[in-house]
């Protein structure tokens, strides 16, 4: 493979930088009366203003020529075809289908399945071992199994049916899944335990919790069974665990976790919503995707998020990114992108296993506006660090939101992103001095709404896809959170008194201090 570094056009932008990268903001705002309007793009519903950037008419002609020069349009064609481009794992990475106008059988099975479930829990025909209608779901899940549908749920809680009250568990520790249950009956408890594999062990570990805590009220019996649902590709595991085929969804190898929201790992998201609300959130990518698959280049929204990440990542050398949706809905955002930008593609060897000489993911974080403002803005405005910045602002509010309010909450989303790039002069006052120039994207959504909350998470899915393989990376895959898995497993004998080979001294001796202290001593 030639690295993106070997090609011409690297070169070209590597010399373009060097006269351009001083190049203030408001300069090119000063020389450009039309800069706001040309440098925008509109697609599946969403606006992207991206002319707060420092960037120039040729640094983006270069910018989308690199991207055809690492062939992103062949690569997409066989992403949306199916193909193998999951290439250490020799699968596909095919997500869009889930969301496809035409999906292919089983996920048409599994959506039927799914309306079924979401139906009759509605419908309070979902019943318990003891008989009592289920009320209240949990999801016990962790990495994409949690994150996506948890944001989700949040995100669209005004769209709430109002018909099952949704929760979710993650963390190994018991506080996560104590704090949870402290107010739920096991009568009317349903439990959707998720894992691709049904071996993670956080997810086990707080299944088997959850399964103690049905069976001290309900008696331990085989009815225990009607609490729980599997969302999984491995359902000889899942029936192994006491779980029946009539509730073991499927999940399958083309569908990596972080790119799995649009699946069964998607019920709770339908539980809260209704089918038909999760319906409209996949319209929503479908849109997104058709506008990715469809649309040139230089005007293609995904295409245009990569290659700035592109420039700045590794020719300005900005090691972070920030996400500050100025939503409260989208809370979980910043966390749900953390790992769908830094599993992806925080990756140090290209395809072919070479190791690559440049920056391939930016640290992603953020928090919701105007929180944020009173937290970390003092650095983005007067610190030291390049850091370039994604603004997502909801043009409308739901019916019955205070409007005043919402005004009040754009404005400030608005100045922040102009305070960031044009700064502001205080010669006499350097304390109060702004220098401007932060670059920034502002993404307007008419509404949060399922279908405009599907189309920004597919644009944000793309946007990380048509990096990696300008960068050379595989975006599916995740063998960096494996090792830290295998020491965990030989840890647990050595916490308990045992021995654990392969440990190094440090790590040895915090879990002999760590045991001490527990045993009082």
């Amino acid at each position: 493979m030639t690295r993106v570094t070997d090609t011409a056009t690297w070169s070209q932008l590597c010399r373009h930088h060097a006269a351009v990268a001083d190049v203030h903001l408001r300069d090119l705002f000063a020389k450009d009366q039309d800069r706001s309007a040309r440098f925008a793009a509109s697609g599946a519903g969403l606006h992207l203003d991206y002319s707060k950037h420092r960037v120039t008419d040729e640094t983006l002609r270069l910018l989308v020529g690199l991207a055809r020069e690492r062939e992103v349009e062949r690569w997409r064609d066989r992403m949306f075809a199916g193909e193998h481009v999951n290439t250490t794992e020799d699968r596909a990475a095919w997500h869009v289908a889930l969301r496809s106008s035409s999906p292919p059988a089983e996920v048409r099975d599994a959506l039927a399945r799914m309306r079924s479930l979401v139906a009759s829990l509605h419908q309070r025909t979902l019943r318990g071992a003891s008989g009592a209608p289920i009320g209240a779901v949990v999801n016990l899940g962790i990495g994409g199994s949690d994150l996506g549908p948890r944001m989700a749920t949040r995100a669209l809680r005004s769209f709430d049916a109002g018909r099952a009250r949704c929760r979710f568990v993650a963390n190994v520790d018991p506080a996560d899944l104590d704090a949870v249950l402290q107010d739920l009956d096991p009568a009317t408890t349903l439990f959707v335990v998720t894992s691709k594999t049904f071996t993670t062990l956080e997810t086990l570990d707080n299944y088997r919790r959850a399964r103690r805590w049905l069976a001290a009220s309900l008696g331990d019996s085989p009815a225990l069974r009607e609490h729980f649902i599997a969302v999984t590709a491995n359902a000889d595991a899942a029936r192994a665990h006491g779980l029946v085929d009539e509730r073991i969804l499927p999940m399958w190898d083309w569908v990596g976790g972080r790119y799995s929201l649009w699946s069964a790992v998607g019920l709770p998201i339908a539980f809260a919503i209704g089918m038909a609300g999760f319906e409209q959130l996949l319209a929503g990518a479908r849109a997104m995707d058709e506008h990715f698959a469809a649309t040139p280049l230089e005007a293609n929204l995904p295409v245009i998020a990569a290659v700035l990440g592109v420039w700045y990542i590794d020719f300005h050398r900005a090691q972070t990114h920030a996400v500050l949706p100025y939503s409260e809905d989208l809370h979980d955002l910043p966390a749900y992108l953390q790992q769908l930008e830094m599993e992806s593609n925080g990756k140090r060897v290209d395809r072919d296993g070479v190791p690559v000489p440049y920056p391939t993911v930016p640290v992603v974080w953020g928090m919701s506006g105007t929180n944020g403002q009173h937290a970390f803005h003092q650095m983005l405005h007067q610190g030291t660090v390049l850091v370039p910045s994604d603004f997502i602002i909801i043009a409308r509010q739901a019916a019955a939101a205070d409007e005043e309010a919402h005004r009040h909450l754009v404005a400030n989303a608005l100045a922040q992103s102009a305070a960031l790039a044009f700064g502001k002069d205080e010669p006499a006052a350097p304390h109060r001095n702004y220098p401007g120039n932060q670059p920034s994207t502002t993404i307007v959504l008419p509404q949060l709404d399922p279908s405009s909350l599907g189309a920004l998470l597919a644009l944000y899915e793309h946007k990380v896809f048509v990096q990696g393989v300008i960068w050379g990376v595989n975006s599916f895959d995740q063998w960096g959170v494996e090792l830290g898995k295998v020491i965990a497993r030989a840890l647990g004998p050595l916490l308990q008194g045992g021995a654990a080979d392969g440990v190094d001294a440090s790590t040895q001796a915090l879990a002999v201090r760590i045991r001490a202290l527990r045993e009082g001593r």
